[in-house]
């Protein structure tokens, strides 16, 4: 393990959980490599294993990177979960596991 890390802080309902992780990690393969899983009961074995094709591993990113990949620029536009299989970690971040009983939910605007 590489003696530089960047912390990872994964909010999942009223949990939290800080993460030590070596940069350029794929963040959908720190998630499940911590048993904090993206995905809902159904999807854990049917997606597409990371490919960004899916979009069963949205999560959504409080702190870090902005989106570069397609999915997560339309995703950050119109509210909805990025897909956590498409983001390097590359420095600090906030991550937050979305609620998966409605699948493609979108954030809810305060106020309207």
């Amino acid at each position: 393990m590489s003696d530089q890390t960047v912390p990872v802080v994964v909010v999942d309902g009223d949990g939290r959980t800080e993460l030590s992780v070596e940069p350029g990690r794929n963040l959908r393969r720190v998630l499940l490599d911590a048993d904090l899983s993206p995905y809902a009961a159904a999807t854990r074995r049917l997606n597409c294993g990371g490919r960004g094709l899916c979009a069963t591993c949205g999560v959504r990113i409080r702190e870090g990177p902005p989106p570069d990949h397609w999915h997560d620029r339309l995703a950050a536009r119109f509210g909805y979960p990025r897909l956590s299989c498409q983001v390097t970690v590359d420095g600090p971040m906030t991550v937050e596991l979305v609620d998966k009983r409605v699948w493609g939910s979108r954030e809810s605007d305060e106020g309207d």
